[in-house]
Order: structure tokens, then sequence, then C-alpha cells
């Protein structure tokens, strides 16, 4: 029987709420951009998930998960991205209380979306893209509309699920 939770053992909410948005990631097909979001609010509970995607129920293969060639050829035009789903999936129509989880810093795009339902704050684990137009534009859209944005220092999860490893059912050691 594993020994009681102490504090230094639980997560923090950031943490859980973070780690939900890697998982939430896990659910999109992109071979290789895997985007989750997690809403939350004020009272810390979750008002919306979301992961970078086709669009509910098309048939996906008519697309293409390609990066490259010709713009109608690639997923670009056609993926709904993290932050977007999740605002659509939302169970709540008024979120200016709360925040997001992401797992790659927000785009142009989503960047409208968020600051248009007044969210307040966006913690994002990935900045791949500093330097490119469409993220520069996001967070002059954050500082302008005085949106805290930053990024999240996680722990290694390997060393996260490892704190917890004495309470994992046998048959998933």
């Amino acid at each position: 029987m594993p020994d009681k939770i102490t504090n230094k053992q639980n997560l923090s909410w950031d943490e859980y709420f973070m780690g939900l948005a890697i998982f939430t990631s896990f659910r999109s097909k992109d071979p290789s951009s895997k985007v989750g979001a997690v809403i939350v609010d004020e009272n810390n509970h979750i008002v919306g998930t979301g992961y970078n995607g086709f669009v509910a129920g098309i048939d996906e293969s008519k697309f293409s998960w390609d990066r490259e060639g010709d713009f109608l050829s690639t997923k670009y035009p056609y993926v709904v991205h993290a932050e977007a789903n999740a605002i659509l999936n939302s169970t709540k129509t008024d979120l200016s209380k709360c925040r997001v989880y992401v797992t790659l810093a927000t785009c142009n795009e989503c960047a409208k979306l968020l600051a248009q339902k007044g969210i307040k704050k966006i913690y994002y684990l990935l900045d791949k893209y500093p330097e490119v137009e469409t993220f520069l534009a996001a967070r002059r859209i954050f500082d302008i509309k005085k949106i805290e944005y930053k990024q999240f220092e996680m722990d290694n999860l390997y060393g996260i699920l490892d704190k917890f490893k004495n309470y994992y059912p046998e048959n998933i050691k």
C-alpha cells in the first residue's frame, strides 16, 4: 500500500494543467507537430481542451500532413489549431477570467481568438519559432492587449512521473 502523498509529491495546478495539455496533444494525428491546449477558469476548473487537427468529421484522407509544397497541398490551410479547438470546445462562453496552457507558443491567428475571448494569461511550453512573423505578431497582440504570456518551466516529465511510481497500478510499472 502506498504511503500518503505529501505536498512535495503532488503536482502544482500549473504542472497539472500543462501535463493535461501535453496528454491532450497526443490526440493529434499530425506527424510533425502535436499541440495541446487546456483552458482553465479562475476556480481551476477545466472549461475547454483542444489539439491540432483537421476539421472534426471531415474525410481526412482528402488532406495531407505535408509541411512543404504548394500551399493548398499542405496541412496549413486545413488544420484547426489547439487553442482554437479549445475555445470551440469550451463549456463556457465567457472566458474573460480564464487562462490557457498550451504546448507550443501561440501563433497570430490563435492570439486574435484568445484576445477576443478575453483570456488573461497564457502559459506555453515550447517556443520553436521565436523569430517567425506569425509568432512575433502574436506577442505584439498580447503586449498591446496586456495579456500575460510566459514560457512555462516544467521539470523533466520522467522526473515528475518518477515521483509517483509507488502509486502506479502494477500492470503499468
